[in-house]
């Protein structure tokens, strides 16, 4: 299936054949970005970028995408600044800027927003996260560092670990990553951010082996580690996050007990939870990953805008 004119919104809309193709054009996009500084392919395109919920990598790796392809962006991101502010609604905003626009790149707190902006526009959307639901194009960078540092995708342990309940990049990644029949899924979390029991669910219908745990010892048995930090922002009550936070901090003290083959992967950004004592280990590839941002998303519009 063509990817023109596709909405990029969930994990969970695509399949294997889907991935190994965002695999590949990926690889495509960071020789393009390697040799040439700026390409025209998307050089007649408009793309707005509009973000309502703070961003650095995100927002600045698609905006950076967006130039390196020749293409123009419009961009917010503030939502004090946007009509958001007045009370506008999602589908409002994006029927405005599709008369702008070729193409939406949108984050914001309400789960399944990125959607509500879809279904109102025929121009395709690409979801940056939306509230504590999905972020399909985290997920996708982390398959292809994943790809990169283990050399494919396929038969691998893997362990996530911190805010599994909130954690958006950790429900699209668990999505993603299934159709590759990983060997394990570990999830390791405090109970009150333990991953939501209809995704483990929906791992285990897809004959994914599960644990729970709360002891990051086990995680550190697996072929990779995606850490994950406690979100202050997803909290109604300071003081649980006040009890919660810290819950796990990776040093090279502890990863000495572990996998030594194992792959660090974070997100980012980081509060406390990996100890800048682990930056400088080979096996840690969480700035690589971030990076990586670029050329996936460099695809990713590219593919939508039917210039792949």
């Amino acid at each position: 299936m063509s990817f023109e004119g596709r909405d990029i919104l969930s994990t969970e809309d695509m399949n294997k054949e889907d991935i190994l193709e965002i695999m590949a054009v990926t690889a495509r996009m960071e020789d393009l970005f390697r040799t040439q500084h700026v390409s025209d392919l998307l050089a007649d395109k408009m793309v707005a970028v509009i973000f309502l919920e703070p961003s650095t990598r995100t927002r600045l790796s698609f905006e950076t995408a967006i130039k390196r392809l020749g293409a123009k962006s419009i961009t917010v991101a503030d939502a004090k600044t946007s009509s958001a502010a007045k009370g506008e609604t999602l589908a409002d905003t994006a029927r405005t800027i599709e008369g702008y626009v070729d193409c939406i790149v949108v984050r914001q707190p309400m789960l399944g927003g990125a959607k509500v902006m879809a279904d109102a526009v025929s121009i395709p959307v690409i979801n940056g996260g939306d509230g504590p639901g999905q972020h399909p194009t985290q997920a996708l960078l982390d398959l292809y560092t994943i790809q990169n540092e283990k050399g494919g995708l396929e038969g691998h342990k893997v362990a996530m670990v911190g805010d599994l309940k909130y954690g958006r990049t950790v429900h699209s990644l668990s999505y993603a990553l299934a159709p590759f029949a990983p060997e394990e899924y570990i999830f390791c979390a405090p109970d009150a951010l333990q991953m939501p029991d209809q995704i483990v669910a929906n791992m285990k219908e897809k004959g994914i082996t599960c644990r729970k745990t709360d002891k990051i010892e086990e995680a550190l048995q697996a072929d990779v580690l995606y850490m994950t930090r406690i979100q202050k922002e997803r909290f109604d009550d300071p003081a649980e996050y006040e009890r919660l936070k810290g819950s796990y901090i990776l040093t090279r003290d502890i990863l000495e007990k572990g996998n030594r083959e194992i792959t660090i992967m974070h997100p980012l950004p980081r509060v406390d939870e990996i100890s800048t004592d682990v930056d400088a280990l080979p096996n840690a590839a969480y700035f690589r990953q971030a990076h990586n941002g670029v050329f996936l998303r460099m695809a990713l519009l590219a593919m939508v805008m039917g210039r792949a």
